[in-house]
């Protein structure tokens, strides 16, 4: 079967792979029809990406149908169509036991820790796939990003009337946005790129958004924005050690402050006059949770996230390998693109 291999860094190859065998006990097996590009992709694809190994098959944002099934599965049957939770954990260790399936000690992600969808057909544990019998494959492929999202906004809890300000309008950040609203809060968003941001206040229903330059000025429109309060939650999802580093002076006393992005750079921020003077809290998120996956699918399925705006670009499986590096380019003005099999 077909299938595409990143190499090594700015290297994607054509392979073929053999057909996966019959699924064992509790597996199954998938037909790949939909594979989101994301920003971990990209960054395994610049060599940015700090837990990416090569050669890999990359493909992680999955919209599957199932063809066939293994003793003991029970919750999808052939012909059923599936998003992917794509981190596979042991079930075992200490942060699975208590829960915290998304960071498990031995965490395997597809497409960045082990091969992933970039290919026809796969085995997968059949407990990774959340059944919707309403939703089209390309949304599937879009539930989780949007759960990168909705786990980072659950681990700040924002109430009603709080005020959230979301760091960085790409995809993760939009993501951030979408449960954000859902929440109840006021939400800003903030980018350097004005064309994100007008993406935001025309497909994404928020208002409110800065342009920063990062001279101070954004500090300004955000204390207009807040009644000089600052942020009561402040979500980073640049990626960028230098946004990371002067996010805590965006955080209202008694704030909270997510690190969603992710740096190999050291993050340094003043102690005593910002961090232990407003008493904030620090807080990372990493992936997401088996039932955030249930909740955004019933969102999607009930019209309280609308997808249409999020795919922008397309391509089919054999053209990917031309295609991606065009979407790299701030120009080409991608949110999401998505690749069809």
């Amino acid at each position: 079967m077909k299938a595409i291999l990143l190499e090594k860094p700015e290297s994607f190859r054509p392979i073929n792979l053999p057909d996966p065998p019959s699924p064992g006990p509790n597996q199954a097996l998938v037909r790949i029809h939909r594979i989101g590009i994301c920003g971990t992709d990209i960054g395994g694809y610049l060599g940015k990406m700090p837990f990416f190994s090569y050669p890999r098959v990359p493909g992680h944002e999955l919209g599957i149908e199932v063809i066939e099934v293994g003793e003991g599965v029970t919750n999808v049957k052939p012909g059923d169509r599936c998003s992917v939770e794509p981190y596979l954990n042991c079930l075992e260790c200490y942060a699975c036991r208590r829960g915290h399936t998304n960071c498990c000690e031995s965490n395997k992600t597809l497409g960045v820790m082990c091969d992933g969808g970039m290919r026809e057909r796969m085995i997968l544990p059949a407990r990774k796939l959340h059944l919707s019998r309403k939703l089209a494959f390309e949304q599937l492929a879009l539930v989780e990003t949007l759960a990168i999202g909705c786990h980072a906004i659950n681990r700040a809890n924002p109430q009603p009337g709080e005020h959230v300000l979301v760091i960085g309008a790409g995809p993760i950040g939009l993501s951030v946005l979408e449960f954000a609203k859902l929440s109840g809060a006021k939400t800003i968003a903030m980018d350097i790129n004005e064309q994100r941001l007008a993406f935001v206040r025309a497909k994404m229903g928020v208002p409110d958004t800065i342009l920063t330059k990062g001279n101070g000025e954004e500090l300004k429109e955000l204390s207009e924005l807040t009644n000089s309060q600052f942020a009561d939650v402040v979500v980073d999802a640049t990626g960028c050690h230098k946004s990371m580093s002067q996010a805590l002076n965006y955080c209202a006393f008694a704030g909270r402050l997510v690190y969603l992005g992710i740096t190999q750079e050291p993050v340094s921020f003043p102690h005593a006059p910002i961090m232990h003077r407003r008493e904030l809290t620090l807080l990372a998120s990493r992936n997401a949770l088996a039932g955030d996956f249930t909740r955004i699918i019933k969102l999607i399925e009930d019209g309280r996230i609308d997808t249409r705006p999020w795919i922008t670009h397309r391509s089919h499986f054999d053209e990917l390998i031309e295609e991606f590096p065009k979407w790299l380019r701030p120009e080409t003005g991608v949110i999401k693109a998505v690749v069809e099999l």
